[in-house]
């Protein structure tokens, strides 16, 4: 439906203004309704853009994602928000920040550039979110049952080869909730991992804003090293599940009713060999979280921006929700696709309305 109203507009001449970022940092998609952003495009529209002058086209299971090289074709097909109407103050205050960061080693050449832009990111939900209620939480992409690195597992107490010059926590009895897919990580063992436990005030698996040195903890908590699975569709899904999320739950306490949800993505490809379940699925799993209301969601990865057939990631961030935006995965510096990402987070405040 989306190709042929695309193709329409495209014969009709439509051309609108450009949602794609093009600098030398790489290029980037960014979707939102009309209203108040310049970051975003009109509807459930979505544009995309390669680095090059031609054109490349991906379709997972669900849906497809189309690039163009120098032109954006823009469709409006006209929301409820043409109509301006008194908005609550953004968000009533609250964000919840999902993080699904996988542990494959596929990832490792990309890591380094991901930890160089957190303070940044840090910096950005400070200043721009200074006074809102915010929870963050960090999920790995590991299946169920799984901790830590198996090769190491097996070395200890006697480490050898590899596993020796890493401190690997040999001593350390994983929880039932280190192994739960979808649970908040607290600790991460392997490889170019952090090797400790993170130390969270909230006492929960996730960080609130009176989290001392919320940039070295963002930091531990992310760096889940290159030891782990390829599992984030299922991991998103998995982490804002009912069963996960209520009393005595791993994630007791990290979603709220009345919060915008952003849920930021970190890994390669998630082909059907990978997690199970399809896009459709995932994404049904996050607006079942958020009682139906997409715009209390924004999506945000940092991917390959031609979207090949196999990427059910591009699928699940681009094609499910109005608000989102996608980042070169292989482009030098990622603050400033973090920085449009909490930009458009500022835009679905002015739109979500808790009920």
């Amino acid at each position: 439906m989306w190709r042929l109203l695309a193709c329409l507009c495209a014969l009709a001449a439509c051309q609108g203004p450009s949602q794609v970022a093009s600098s030398s940092f790489g290029t980037s998609i960014t979707t939102a309704p009309p209203a108040a952003s310049s970051s975003g495009t009109t509807g459930d529209s979505m544009s995309s853009s390669s680095s090059s002058s031609t054109t490349s086209t991906g379709s997972g299971e669900d849906s497809a994602a189309s690039g163009a090289g120098s032109t954006t074709w823009i469709l409006d097909v006209g929301t409820e928000q043409d109509v301006e109407s008194p908005q609550p103050a953004g968000c009533k205050g609250k964000i919840d920040f999902l993080f699904v960061i996988s542990r494959e080693a596929a990832i490792l050449q990309h890591q380094a550039k991901l930890f160089a832009a957190f303070p940044e990111f840090i910096d950005t939900i400070a200043a721009k979110f200074a006074d809102f209620d915010y929870h963050i939480m960090v999920v790995d992409a590991d299946p169920p049952g799984y901790w830590g690195a198996d090769f190491c597992e097996a070395q200890c107490p006697m480490l050898e080869g590899s596993c020796a010059g890493i401190d690997y926590p040999c001593d350390y009895t994983p929880t039932a909730c280190d192994m739960t897919m979808g649970a908040g990580t607290t600790f991460n063992a392997g490889l170019n991992a952090a090797n400790k436990p993170c130390d969270l005030a909230s006492g929960h698996r996730w960080i609130d804003r009176d989290q001392p040195d919320l940039s070295g903890t963002f930091t531990c908590l992310a760096q889940g090293g290159t030891s782990g699975g390829l599992w984030p569709g299922a991991a998103v899904a998995a982490a804002v599940s009912p069963e996960l999320n209520a009393e005595g739950g791993c994630n007791e306490g990290f979603l709220r009713d009345d919060a915008l949800l952003m849920v930021t993505i970190f890994a390669s490809y998630d082909v059907p060999t990978d997690s199970p379940g399809k896009p459709a699925e995932w994404a049904q799993a996050i607006l079942d979280a958020k009682h139906g209301d997409k715009d209390a969601v924004v999506m945000f990865s940092f991917g390959d921006l031609t979207c090949p057939p196999a990427d059910r990631i591009c699928d699940l961030v681009l094609w499910y929700f109005p608000y989102h935006h996608m980042a070169d995965r292989f482009g030098t510096d990622y603050g400033p696709g973090f920085d449009v990402a909490t930009d458009l987070v500022e835009t679905a405040c002015s739109a979500f309305i808790p009920g």
